[in-house]
């Protein structure tokens, strides 16, 4: 087996790890201030790649659709902010739940009478189709990969940039660590939600855009994405940006690695078809064996606070 194709993979996992990132650091920061277990999230990514489609698709920009998604994303984590989520920061955990996973019906079939029930395709920006040799003796690495890593890199050093020197990363980790405290220092608390939940779901929304040319954008395509995302969480520790990190690249190198080798070594023992199949669902499998792991060894995650 070539080294090179291993590496290749490697990338590839790195791709898929800040995509989930985006997803990931979002729903941690949601679920850390808020306390807020949002199923509705997944619902946001898909927003933001349908946007992203249909506004590229009319202005043939995907740079428009890009920023047209991330608005999207964010008027719409505003909206369902104020109009319904800010009803059940008393309610209970169950409620939460019941009222988001409304939420992902009420989004899926919004978007499907809006869009239509037929999958968009979203093409690769010219200035981003293309190949390049990065590996001796690999083959062309597609260059739309290598800029959603580099997306990822960036955002994560804004992220935490804003989290760690800005006053509104100070007024959101205090509000992690004591929201009434916060409330009788003045800070307005219903402002500061609507915010974070803002800034989550423009998160969620530039995951959807960027991983839109690399599948077809479809109803229901936010749900095993936000699967992965709350494994990330759990692993990386809940309201941990740096967890959140830490756990997408690790979920993401898994699996991607976990498809590309355990096929081939199965292929010794079973068939090709049925050595696929098998090395998938063991793929699967390992990410959640892992998380098992981490939780038995950390309960509150890698970082998660221990307070």
């Amino acid at each position: 087996m070539q080294f090179a194709l291993i590496l290749e993979q490697i990338l590839n996992g790195l791709q898929l790890g800040f995509m989930l990132f985006l997803m990931a650091s979002g729903l941690t920061l949601i679920f850390g201030v808020m306390g807020l277990i949002n199923l509705a999230h997944g619902s946001l990514y898909m927003i933001g790649a349908f946007v992203c489609a249909a506004v590229a698709s009319y202005t043939g920009s995907y740079r428009l659709g890009l920023m047209a998604s991330l608005a999207a994303a964010a008027g719409a984590g505003a909206l369902i902010e104020v109009t319904v989520i800010r009803r059940l920061y008393r309610g209970t955990h169950l409620d939460q739940v019941l009222a988001t996973f409304a939420l992902i019906l009420i989004i899926s079939e919004g978007t499907r009478w809006v869009f239509g029930s037929f999958p968009l395709y979203l093409p690769i920006p010219p200035l981003l189709d293309g190949a390049v040799q990065i590996f001796p003796g690999g083959g062309p690495y597609p260059v739309f990969r290598l800029a959603i890593i580099g997306v990822g890199i960036v955002v994560a050093s804004l992220l935490f940039g804003l989290i760690n020197r800005s006053r509104l990363g100070i007024r959101i980790r205090a509000g992690e660590a004591d929201r009434e405290m916060i409330g009788a220092l003045g800070v307005n608390i219903r402002s500061l939600y609507t915010i974070v939940f803002a800034l989550g779901a423009a998160l969620a929304g530039l995951a959807g855009a960027l991983v839109g040319p690399l599948q077809s954008v479809q109803v229901g395509m936010g749900e095993p994405v936000l699967i992965l995302a709350f494994v990330v969480i759990v692993i990386g520790g809940i309201g941990s940006i740096k967890g959140a990190l830490l756990g997408s690249i690790l979920i993401g190198l898994i699996d991607t690695l976990g498809r590309f080798l355990l096929p081939r070594t199965l292929q010794t023992v079973f068939d090709q078809s049925a050595a696929t199949s098998i090395g998938a669902a063991l793929a699967s499998m390992t990410i959640y064996i892992v998380m098992a792991l981490i939780l038995v060894l950390k309960p509150r995650g890698l970082f998660g606070s221990e307070t």
